[in-house]
């Protein structure tokens, strides 16, 4: 066994962990399985009554200190406003989870420009104005995690999902370089790549035949991210399933010609 693989599970109790887009999915799971091991959490998302009703169940179940805190994070600014509020509570974050986006399926030229923008500003720009932000925290309490959430889309170009696919690719390189910088802090910092996942994701992104390719259960991707940092050295960037870790790790070896090619055709 990889004696990387066999340290034990981390505990979070005394930490607070920032989840975004923690209403639904994927962000909801990291919620659940956080409070589990003991963690405070702040949840981050539009909908503030599901917000309110998971943060009362995690607090039963668990607990923990559950802060609800409804914003949109594709709004300028918004990053640095989440900060101040938490700062104005006496909050200090330990880990960040950013794992708030969406995306969108159709012919780059039939884009809404609009909407095109928004999806940039919230899995790209707001992201890194996150990390910015909080990045200072989470080094100096050096035991928590920086998880930013990318894609198997980020390995390979995605044609009828141009702009989505450049913000995932976008995502795993920045937090690959985060990683690098902030070695020997203490902090985990991992590029989280799920496949297609049972979420709202694909109802938003109007491409819901795609979803039955190989689905993953966000329990599934969340013990992905947590294995990949209860590890003694956890990796940079981790994907989540057997089926999309060989798929990414061919379209490294074949041609880029080919590779986009075969992405094409699946998502066309």
């Amino acid at each position: 066994m990889d004696s990387r693989d066999d340290a034990p599970a981390m505990t979070y109790r005394g930490t607070t962990v920032l989840i975004t887009g923690a209403s639904s999915g994927i962000g909801e799971e990291f919620a659940a399985r956080f409070a589990a091991r003991g963690a405070d959490v702040v949840l981050v998302a539009r909908r503030e009554q599901r917000l309110r009703d998971l943060a009362a169940e995690l607090t039963e179940r668990h607990g923990v200190a559950a802060t609800v805190i409804p914003m949109d994070l594709a709004q300028p600014e918004a990053a640095e406003r989440l900060r101040a509020d938490l700062e104005a509570r006496g909050i200090r974050i330990d880990t960040l989870i950013n794992n708030a986006g969406f995306g969108k399926r159709g012919p780059f030229v039939d884009e809404d420009p609009g909407r095109m923008a928004a999806m940039i500003q919230l899995n790209v720009t707001a992201l890194v104005a996150l990390t910015h932000a909080f990045l200072p925290q989470l080094i100096s309490a050096g035991r928590g995690a920086l998880v930013n959430l990318a894609s198997v889309v980020a390995y390979q170009p995605t044609p009828s999902m141009a702009v989505y696919g450049a913000t995932k690719a976008f995502v795993l390189n920045f937090t690959e370089a985060i990683a690098y910088e902030t070695r020997g802090t203490g902090l985990r910092v991992l590029a989280l790549s799920p496949g297609s996942t049972a979420t709202e994701f694909f109802e938003i992104a109007e491409a819901e035949e795609i979803a039955s390719r190989g689905v993953q259960s966000p329990a599934q991707v969340v013990d992905t991210a947590l294995k990949a940092l209860d590890r003694r050295s956890t990796p940079p960037s981790v994907v989540s399933g057997a089926s999309n870790t060989i798929a990414t790790t061919l379209s490294a070896l074949v041609p880029r010609r080919v590779a986009l090619e075969a992405s094409g055709r699946m998502l066309a």
